[in-house]
């Protein structure tokens, strides 16, 4: 089924507006969401996103505002760089940040600079590119695995080598806002699989004078955390993440199913979670939800944050009730919880359980793990996260509509219990990664497939410490 959200004539009349250069960034700036388009052609892009149902008016004035045509925003869509602003500052964005840097980037580059910049890249790319812009060259290099979001030594040594030590602290401070100021410590066996994911949520600034989970509160404006050196140093901190605020902190559940809402409801007000539960929600409900949550002042005196989501979707997205692709990326959902957006949580732990249920023609069957291959679901660096998603056939739920997610109930039975609430969290969760395997062997039919990831930095205990 095809859906479109936006006149065609609308998208028709605002690519006629677009100069040459802007088709080209705006291309750019969507690439990931169209890696496989055919001609480079902005109104087959415009139309392809449409078609996916990624185009909303948010998502369209968030392009027009990277392009700075402020006009067409007032002309096309009544609003203004305010009020994109202001969304851009409430919602997650669309656009990833390595994008929007490269093409500000690309914007302040003259003539010279880009024949510099040919020059130094000839031996990669040979001399094809020296009529290239700088978004055509990135691209290239994208292409051979050159340059990535998680990969830009060579272009900031590019631009130091041809004295742009603006531009090169640009991508320094992209990079230093990617990692964060933890150390990579310690690392356990379950970090040893997962080597992308880091410890990125930035030191902020807080106002009172509690001390919580290393987050370092004072009366001054603005707070500078040192990063220990040595091992030795970090083993002379807590080892324990403090788990004593009552209520314990706030559990959200968005159940978009409908058949576990109580049981998880129920499990973790038993672990003395102010618990604030959601049902049926679609799309747009559910990003107010998630934004609602993260400015609740309850996150403040909490000493930990918990989001359980059931819903519908592919390895990436959900679709909520809306059911259409691509649907809420769920790299997204930890965003709205980082130290950035949430301040209130910085340095807590923040616990993300994912029960996602594959429609059909996105489902890739792979029954041999429970833990499954990073590739089919990533997080955005963050602290202190903790993410734990499961996949299943949405055909189980054509089989049967009301029963229980195997992989929720044995997680809340596992919670439940007081003899294992003394265990850390992260052994809980190896039993629980057990009774999905030993179900998968015994149920070939209804395979489960499981990940764990996290950048938890001490030991978490939900009974408390």
């Amino acid at each position: 089924m095809t859906f479109c959200r936006v006149p065609a004539s609308l998208l028709y009349e605002l690519e006629q507006e677009l100069d040459t250069d802007e088709k080209e960034t705006m291309l750019f700036l969507c690439r990931d969401f169209m890696p496989d388009l055919s001609v480079p052609d902005v109104l087959q892009l415009l139309m392809g996103l449409n078609e996916k149902g990624m185009l909303t008016t948010i998502n369209i004035s968030e392009l027009l505002y990277r392009l700075k045509r402020f006009d067409l925003l007032k002309k096309f869509l009544g609003t203004g760089r305010a009020a994109v602003e202001a969304n851009l500052a409430k919602y997650p964005q669309m656009l990833s940040k390595y994008r929007v840097l490269m093409a500000e980037i690309s914007e302040d580059l003259d003539k010279e600079d880009l024949r510099s910049l040919s020059f130094l890249l000839k031996n990669y790319l040979g001399t094809s590119h020296k009529e290239k812009s700088f978004l055509a060259i990135i691209t290239d290099l994208e292409k051979l695995d050159l340059v990535s979001p998680d990969h830009l030594d060579l272009t900031e040594n590019c631009f130091l080598t041809i004295h742009r030590t603006d531009l090169a602290k640009k991508i320094q401070k992209h990079k230093l806002e990617a990692l964060g100021p933890f150390p990579a410590m310690n690392t356990n066996p379950l970090q040893v699989s997962f080597p992308k994911l880091s410890l990125a949520d930035p030191p902020k600034i807080a106002n009172k004078e509690r001390v919580m989970n290393g987050a370092c509160a004072v009366q001054a404006e603005q707070i500078h955390i040192a990063i220990p050196e040595t091992r030795s140093a970090l083993a002379q901190g807590p080892n324990k993440y403090r788990m004593q605020s009552k209520p314990l902190g706030v559990c959200l559940i968005i159940d978009c199913i409908g058949n576990d809402a109580g049981l998880l409801a129920d499990t973790f007000k038993v672990l003395h979670f102010e618990v604030h539960c959601r049902l049926f929600l679609n799309m747009d409900a559910m990003m107010h939800d998630l934004y609602e949550v993260s400015k609740l002042r309850a996150q403040k005196d909490a000493d930990c944050f918990v989001c359980v989501l059931v819903s519908r979707g592919n390895h990436h997205s959900v679709f909520c009730t809306d059911h259409i692709v691509p649907g809420f990326q769920l790299e997204r959902l930890k965003d709205f919880f980082t130290g950035e957006r949430c301040p209130d949580l910085l340095g807590k732990p923040k616990l993300f359980f994912v029960q996602n249920y594959v429609e059909p023609q996105n489902w890739q069957e792979n029954t041999s793990l429970t833990e499954a291959d990073g590739d089919l679901c990533t997080i955005p660096q963050g602290a202190d996260i903790l993410w734990s998603h499961c996949m299943l056939d949405a055909s189980a739920l054509d089989r049967s509509p009301s029963a229980s997610s195997y992989y929720l109930s044995n997680l809340a039975d596992l919670l439940m219990d007081p003899h294992k609430r003394k265990l850390p969290l992260l052994d809980i969760l190896v039993e629980l990664n057990n009774r999905i395997y030993e179900w998968n062997r015994i149920n070939p039919t209804e395979q489960y497939l499981l990940l764990l990831k996290h950048t938890l930095r001490k030991k978490l205990f939900l009974s408390g410490n």
